[in-house]
């Protein structure tokens, strides 16, 4: 479980495919406090910690994250957006963040707002999955890249989100672009409530 607040921004050191897996070696400022079988969310996928050497660790995308996430997009030199499990004993300064990234989505476009920042992302729309809360809706919540952001400008395949300062250089949204490929994990709350009425309606 996450909360969204990205720690930082970690440097890809390595990618090797073996199979349909890929395993990717990252080095960041906190490898010394990592263990085997942590939790790490990459661009908000949750990913377990298979190895720890010096200052890099390694973690494994298999197939079905490949095709989910833009990890596998990813090159030698990219920065990743990484948060650790969120500690039960904390704040919940986010919202709640699975690591389980739903779709892609493309920015469409980047404006600067006078020390600000709002990106515009397009993602595919179903609507059979909107009905399952597979869907933004206006002030709620989005993870971006595993970076909890509040929604504005909600469209049926496409919204809006302001990035603040202190978000725009701690994480990897100084990189996005018109055209960049981020991860979405759409909110489980909407999710589970979107499930329910289904069967209330039923």
């Amino acid at each position: 479980m996450f909360s969204g607040i990205v720690e930082e921004a970690g440097r890809v050191k390595a990618l090797r495919r073996e199979d349909s897996n890929l395993h990717l070696t990252l080095s960041c400022s906190f490898v010394n406090e990592l263990k085997i079988d942590q939790s790490v969310a990459h661009n908000g996928v949750c990913l377990t910690v298979v190895d720890i050497k010096d200052d890099e660790y390694t973690v494994t995308a298999i197939q079905e994250t490949l095709d989910r996430s833009n990890l596998g997009l990813l090159k030698e030199g990219d920065w990743v957006n990484l948060e650790r499990s969120m500690r039960v004993n904390g704040r919940l300064d986010g919202h709640i963040v699975q690591g389980h990234v739903d779709t892609k989505a493309v920015c469409t476009e980047v404006l600067e707002c006078d020390g600000s920042w709002r990106y515009t992302f397009e993602y595919e729309f179903d609507k059979e999955m909107a009905r399952q809360g597979y869907m933004t809706v206006e002030k709620g919540s989005v993870c971006v890249n595993g970076v909890s952001l509040t929604v504005c400008d909600a469209r049926d395949n496409r919204f809006s989100v302001a990035i603040i300062p202190y978000t725009h250089d701690h994480t990897n949204f100084a990189q996005i672009e018109k055209g960049t490929v981020v991860n979405l994990e759409f909110d489980i709350v909407g999710k589970y409530i979107s499930r329910m009425m289904q069967y209330k309606l039923d």
